[in-house]
Formats: C-alpha cells, structure tokens, sequence
C-alpha cells in the first residue's frame, strides 16, 4: 500500500498522538496536525493531504465541522470525522458536510484502518466518476454546435457515434439505451438529457421511453412508429401525436 498522506485534527493532545502512533504502525504518512478548526484550514491548504481526520468538537471558536465545510469549498478531499458525540443534531449537522466517514472514540485500531482505506477508496473512485462526467459533458457542450455526433462510453472507451445512424433511445429505469442498426449502448443517463444532447432537428420523442430518429421513419401506422431497415414498432404516446404530426409535415 502506498503512503497515504493523513492531517490529524484533534484537540485533545493524548488521543492526537495515539491516533498518529496508530496511523503510522499501519503504513500512513503524518504529514501535519492541529488542535484548531483556524490552524487545520491552514494546513489543510498548505499540505494538501490524502485525507484527513477532523475531531467534530473542536476547541475555539471554530467546531471540526465548519473548518471542515471550508477546507472542502477550497480543496476535494476526503475527511473523516472524529468524535465521541454520536447524538442526531451533531450527525445531522456533519452530514451536511458530506464526510467520507467517522470514527467513534474510543475506537480500535482496525477501525482506523478499515474506515481510512474505504474513505480513499471511496475519494478515488467519486473523483473518477467527476473527471468523467466532466469530461462527457465538455464533450457534448461541444457536439451542441456540430450536431452531427455524440460520444458514449463503451468498455472503457469514449465511442464516436454519427447522429444519422441512431434509430432510437429507449429508457431502461435509470438508464437509457441507444440504437443504432446494429448496436446498442446502454449508459446512465435520462431521457431528458437525451433530449438536450440529441437536439430537437431530427429527434423527436414520441413516448415517455422513447426518442426517435425522425429520418428513420418507415411507416406510421396509429398508434405506433414503424423504423427503417430493422422494422422497429416504436409505440406513439397519446400527447405526443399532434406535434409529430407537425414534425413529419403531414398533409
């Protein structure tokens, strides 16, 4: 296991050393502490650590958890919370702060370390998911001004696929599936944002689980869609009638 750099914030000096004698027998670098919410803000953006562990109850005027909700305006970083008060208004206020974990004094030294290795864990893989979905949504506020692709992900690939050869997307509970004539995608998506990315030139969603190519169209015969080459039957919802006649310029 790698060193994972830890800033240990704890007013009470015994139970800092102990937690930092405990953390360095199970492989973490200590690279600073405080006893203040002001000196762990300090710290915090001077050292930049891993992880930190922040006491709730801090003396001062600042408590651990303001000084946590600042360090997070300012850095992502995982912080799990120290504390002997387990009452619902002091968790109801730490929840606010999102922490990556807690730790209930006293507490046993394969707590440290199994509650420590599912925060990092855990920071690691919410920081993949955010430079992806960064990632994906840079790629579509680019692809509003070309309308003619998207990108899907696809077994860790990012996948180009040319507007024209979607027949259709279709919702499948909190995902949604799109096709083209021989492939299907399924991604964690809405069809409300398939709508937005898709854009409203020649797609038009004609039932609450479905958004169609409108070039796609083979036949209509009510109350469903028939598509090209496949021969998809894409039902029409009730609302959606009038204005996909408007879409196909029926005469």
């Amino acid at each position: 296991m790698s060193k994972a750099n830890v800033l240990v914030i704890e007013d009470e000096k015994i139970v800092s050393m102990d937690i930092q004698m405990s953390l360095k027998k199970l492989g973490y670098n200590i690279i600073g502490a405080a006893d203040t919410g002001e000196k762990a803000i300090e710290l915090a953006l001077e050292l930049k650590p891993d992880i930190i562990l922040m006491d709730i109850m801090l003396k001062g005027e600042m408590t651990g958890i303001q000084a946590a909700e600042a360090i997070k305006k300012e850095m992502y970083v995982p912080i799990v919370y120290l504390t002997a008060y387990t009452d619902e208004n002091t968790l109801a206020k730490a929840k606010l702060t999102e922490p990556n974990g807690y730790l209930i004094k006293p507490f046993k030294e394969i707590n440290v370390k199994t509650t420590l290795e599912m925060a990092l864990y855990k920071h690691t893989k919410d920081a993949e998911v955010k430079k992806e979905r960064d990632l994906l949504y840079s790629i579509a506020e680019g692809s509003k001004s070309e309308t003619d692709h998207i990108f899907v992900k696809s077994n860790s690939r990012l996948l180009k696929i040319g507007l024209d050869d979607v027949y259709y997307v279709e919702a499948l509970k909190d995902y949604v599936v799109i096709n083209t004539l021989d492939s299907r995608y399924t991604i964690h998506s809405t069809m409300k944002d398939m709508e937005v990315k898709l854009g409203g030139g020649r797609f038009m969603r004609v039932h609450r689980s479905f958004i169609i190519n409108l070039n796609k169209i083979a036949a209509i015969e009510q109350p469903n869609v028939i598509l090209e080459n496949d021969k998809k039957v894409v039902p029409i919802g009730g609302s959606y009638k009038s204005e996909l006649a408007k879409k196909i310029h029926l005469v």
